[in-house]
């Protein structure tokens, strides 16, 4: 496992200082490989966290470019980078928070056998983009490489995340929450609006389960959805069963 060397140890010295993770958590970080699809609302959040908590290797994925109307929520851009493609923005960005991350930004729209190639190759996958049927994709792969999902979820004053983990067979997929065959109308940001301080509170949580997952520390929302309504500032939590009859996990 990596040694930490001086400047580590005291970049990640508040880290270091927990029980929980201590120098062997740091230095599983330090080895981790994450995926990030989309590099949004969601996705900057959660990159920059990941980033500044000392992951060593983060692959973003988006093919979308920075627009102005993105700025009120998407903290990894900038004004300057306005017209950039968001997986360059995203990997500047982290630059400046924490050189010593190997960031690989993908401008493209991955494909099922794209994320399938991906996704084996992670230890934990983010999924931050804001359709059904991308999400849906990505579950399949992380069920069929058995790789851990974190999904959030914003829109307009409620937020919704959790984690789906195939490695033991027994916990429910993304599909056993929101089935394949029934009809969910993707709702953008762009009609809808969104308050731009959920999509912070998310992302950061998908972080922080990602960073217990690669670590293997605490209890993760696997089995639970997590769901906030923000204009009451109120955290529901509900169980979710696997379905033995999902098409995408029960095979």
């Amino acid at each position: 496992m990596r040694i930490l060397d001086d400047s580590q140890l005291l970049r990640y010295s508040r880290h270091i200082l927990l029980d929980e993770i201590g120098i062997e958590g740091q230095q599983k970080l330090l080895a981790a490989r994450v995926l990030v699809v989309g590099a949004g609302g969601l996705g900057s959040p959660a990159a920059l966290y990941l980033a500044a908590s000392g992951v060593g290797h983060l692959t973003i994925v988006d093919d979308d470019a920075v627009d102005l109307t993105n700025l009120q929520r998407q903290i990894a851009h900038t004004t300057a980078r306005v017209g950039q493609p968001k997986a360059l923005s995203a990997q500047e960005a982290i630059a400046a928070v924490n050189p010593d991350v190997q960031v690989t930004a993908l401008i493209e729209r991955a494909g099922e056998a794209r994320l399938a190639e991906l996704v084996a190759a992670a230890d934990v996958v983010l999924d931050c983009t804001d359709n059904f049927q991308t999400r849906h994709a990505i579950n399949r792969a992380c069920v069929a490489a058995r790789v851990p999902l974190v999904s959030g979820a914003v829109i307009r004053f409620d937020g919704q995340v959790s984690v789906f983990d195939p490695r033991t067979g027994t916990l429910p997929c993304y599909s056993c929450l929101f089935p394949q065959d029934q009809a969910f109308e993707d709702v953008a940001c762009s009609t809808m609006g969104v308050f731009a301080p959920l999509v912070g509170v998310v992302g950061a949580m998908q972080a922080a389960e990602a960073l217990k997952i690669v670590m293997g520390i605490g209890e993760t929302l696997a089995g639970r959805l997590l769901m906030l309504d923000g204009l009451r500032m109120e955290w529901t939590s509900i169980g979710v069963a696997r379905d033995a009859s999902c098409p995408a996990c029960s095979r």
